[in-house]
């Protein structure tokens, strides 16, 4: 069931209770406190297997890392098949150590540093994603160096609006992201003259949370009319890199399935049979396999307006802060209380500390609340700010709840930091 509403079919509600698989999430904030993230590892296989299924070798799923990176969802990826796209070392670092293969990693992103390409080629990546000129210029000269060879393919911007969230936006001209279309001919027969450098594929990522597909077929109409230019010069090219994006559902979109959204493109694709499509699916893998539980601290009415005061704040789930993200917040457990109409808000100094604005919900303080698919941009975007500790990853299987990271501590927070000698004055 491809883009599963998020309370479907693994998060479900029994005996007026929100269960995640067989487990009822009361018994899990009982377990391991509140806020915590808790993910149903049968919801991440069941929507992995909805990409994979239909892009059998030598075609190539590869899960972004960033969408959510802990060591145990990566584990269920990589034992499943999964191809990886990181965007740093230490992502590379994370897949390696949940028992991912460096040969099914891609490395993307603007700014990889020296250090990060020299690990990457001495692990053996599969392919660098190079996004600039002078991106190439440093992998060829740290690879001619170390005597090994890059496979490389350039991250080409189609200039293709996407039509989502500007800060989610990444295939324009005005974004940071990738060589100009009109660049790319240009840029491909000069690395096909570097040393260390061996050209594998093209590769274009247009933005997050799309829920069309035309954009997608409007980029690649561009990306193949690249691949003819080239083949005219003698660069012959062994995939096609869509990267990800497909949204998922959070409220009421309805986002393509995968099935179609992946043969719109291999229809497209059927005159080009030596060709391979790569895609770099993310949030459609994790987003609705996670929920964040959070606890009603107060109620508070300032005689204008309702606030819903939740142990759970920005710095745990920044999403509806900084992309004014919507993310559905139920009772889990359904209550009798008196309905509110407000705005659902953090304990985090700051005004723009809400997880839901205008919200109507039976609520009373002491309840539990879920912050629905929460399992992409989530922990991995928390941080530590008004020095709160961050909240605790919990798996779901079946029956089984598995801690797979710990909630931190304050000595954790400031594990690093260093007092500075009295002074003597």
């Amino acid at each position: 069931m491809p883009n599963a509403k998020p309370q479907q079919p693994f998060f479900h509600g029994s005996n007026n209770v929100l269960h995640v698989e067989q487990i009822a999430l009361p018994n899990i904030a009982e377990r391991f406190g509140t806020p915590c993230y808790v993910y149903s590892r049968a919801v991440i296989t069941e929507n992995w297997r909805a990409f994979s299924e239909q892009l059998p070798a030598p075609h190539k799923v590869c899960y972004a890392v960033k969408a959510n990176s802990n060591l145990a969802v990566l584990q269920v990826l990589a034992d499943l098949g999964a191809g990886f796209d990181v965007v740093s070392g230490g992502e590379i670092a994370r897949v390696i150590r949940a028992g991912g293969k460096a040969a099914d990693i891609v490395f993307s992103g603007v700014a990889k540093s020296d250090a990060e390409i020299r690990y990457a080629l001495e692990l053996g990546i599969g392919q660098f994603n190079v996004e600039s000129d002078a991106e190439l210029e440093r992998i060829s000269a740290i690879a001619t160096a170390m005597q090994h060879t890059a496979r490389i393919s350039f991250r080409v911007n189609p200039d293709v609006d996407a039509k989502t969230h500007p800060y989610i936006a990444t295939g324009l001209e005005d974004n940071k992201f990738g060589i100009p279309m009109q660049e790319a001919l240009a840029t491909y027969q000069r690395a096909a003259t570097l040393p260390g450098i061996e050209i594998v594929g093209a590769d274009c990522h247009i933005g997050s949370q799309l829920t069309e597909i035309e954009p997608f077929l409007a980029a690649l109409e561009r990306m193949l009319a690249l691949v003819d230019s080239l083949t005219e010069v003698g660069i012959h090219l062994h995939h096609i890199d869509m990267g990800g994006g497909l949204g998922v559902t959070y409220t009421d979109e309805e986002p393509p399935q995968v099935a179609s959204y992946i043969q719109a493109m291999l229809k497209r694709m059927a005159d080009y049979p030596h060709l391979s499509l790569y895609l770099e699916p993310g949030r459609a893998i994790v987003a609705n396999a996670g929920v964040l539980l959070t606890k009603v601290e107060y109620l508070k009415f300032n005689g204008h307006k309702h606030f819903i005061m939740v142990d759970a704040g920005m710095n745990d789930l920044l999403r509806p802060s900084l992309y004014q993200a919507h993310h559905d917040i139920v009772n889990v457990v359904a209550s009798n209380a008196p309905e509110v109409h407000g705005d659902v808000v953090g304990p985090v100094c700051e005004t723009g500390d809400f997880l839901g604005q205008n919200r109507t919900m039976r609520v009373a303080a002491g309840d539990l609340l879920a912050v629905k698919s929460a399992g992409a941009y989530g922990f991995t975007m928390s941080s530590n700010y008004n020095t709160r500790p961050r909240p605790p990853e919990i798996m779901v299987a079946g029956d089984q709840a598995f801690l797979i990271r710990a909630r931190e501590t304050l000595e954790d927070v400031w594990r690093g930091e260093s007092l500075i000698p009295a002074s003597e004055g």
